[in-house]
C-alpha cells in the first residue's frame, strides 16, 4: 500500500520537470501527505492534450458516489482489479494520472514495534506515481476532484517492508500511461521499480502523526537498527 508521502520540491521545479503547460499551482511543501488532503497531481487536458499540474485531493471518490466518506479507503487501487473494479475502471480507462512525489514511508515490524521507512530514488529526482483521478459534484455543485495511487505486488527490498509498493513509472512511460488506449498495453506498464533505483532508510516514528510535518521527519532514525539492505543514505533532492 501507499498510505503516506512527502513532496517538498518547489512545484515550478516540477512543473519544468513534468513538461506542465498551465500556471503553476500553489503547494506548501509537506513530508507528510495523508489521505484527504489535496496534493499534486500530473493530468492530461482532455481538449488540447498538454500536461497540467493541479491539485487534488487524495482518495478517490466515484462520480455514481452517494457521499465522499470513502474517499480514504480509495487511496490505493490494485494493479490487478484497477481495469475492473467498480470503482476505477472508468476512471482506468478515460482519467488515469501521474503523482508526483519525492518519496513514501512504509512500515516495518521491528523488535515489538512498527519500524518506518522512507523510500526515494536515489538520483534524488522525483517519482511519477502511476494513478488515477476523478470528479464527483458535491451536493453544494462544486466538484470535487480527487485521485488514487495504484500499486503493485512488491519486489527486492520493497518487499521486506510490505507486501505492496506504488506504481513508479519511468519517463518514458510517462505519455504512453497518460494518452494510451490499448488496456494490455496499459495494465503491461504497472510493474515495480527496479530495485537499484530506489533507496531505504529508517526515519523517526513521528511520522505516523499526520500532525507532525517538518524536513526533521527525512533524517536517519539513530536509534534505529535496521537489516543492512533497508539503510541507505537519503538522497538529496536532485532537478534534471
Amino acid at each position: 500500500m501507499c498510505g503516506r508521502y512527502f513532496l517538498h520540491r518547489d512545484p515550478a521545479a516540477l512543473a519544468r520537470h513534468f513538461g506542465a503547460a498551465n500556471p503553476t499551482p500553489n503547494f506548501a511543501p509537506s513530508w507528510n501527505i495523508a489521505p484527504t488532503q489535496d496534493s499534486l497531481v500530473l493530468r492530461r487536458h482532455p481538449e488540447t492534450g498538454a500536461r497540467h499540474l493541479d491539485l487534488l485531493r487524495w482518495g478517490l471518490v466515484p462520480r455514481w458516489a452517494k457521499d465522499a466518506s470513502a474517499a480514504a479507503r480509495l487511496m490505493n487501487a490494485r494493479d490487478d482489479s484497477v481495469a475492473v473494479k467498480p470503482s476505477f475502471r472508468e476512471a482506468f480507462r478515460k482519467r488515469r494520472c501521474l503523482v508526483p512525489m519525492d518519496g513514501f514511508y512504509e512500515w516495518r515490524a521491528e523488535g515489538g514495534r512498527n519500524q518506518p521507512y522512507a523510500c526515494a530514488l536515489r538520483s534524488g529526482a522525483p517519482m511519477a506515481c502511476a494513478g488515477l483521478w476523478e470528479g464527483w459534484r458535491q451536493p453544494d455543485g462544486a466538484w470535487l476532484r480527487s485521485y488514487t495511487i495504484i500499486t503493485t505486488a512488491a519486489a527486492g527490498r520493497q518487499a521486506l517492508l510490505h507486501a505492496r509498493m506504488p506504481v513508479i513509472l519511468p519517463p518514458e512511460a510517462w505519455d504512453p500511461w497518460l494518452t494510451g488506449e490499448d488496456e494490455a498495453a496499459l495494465l503491461a506498464l504497472l510493474r515495480p521499480a527496479e530495485d537499484a533505483l530506489l533507496a531505504f532508510w529508517p526515519v523517526s516514528a513521528r511520522v505516523g502523526r499526520v500532525a507532525e510535518n517538518d524536513p526533521g521527519l527525512l533524517a536517519r532514525d539513530p536509534a534505529a537498527q535496521p537489516p543492512p539492505e533497508l539503510d541507505d543514505p537519503p538522497p538529496r533532492a536532485n532537478d534534471p
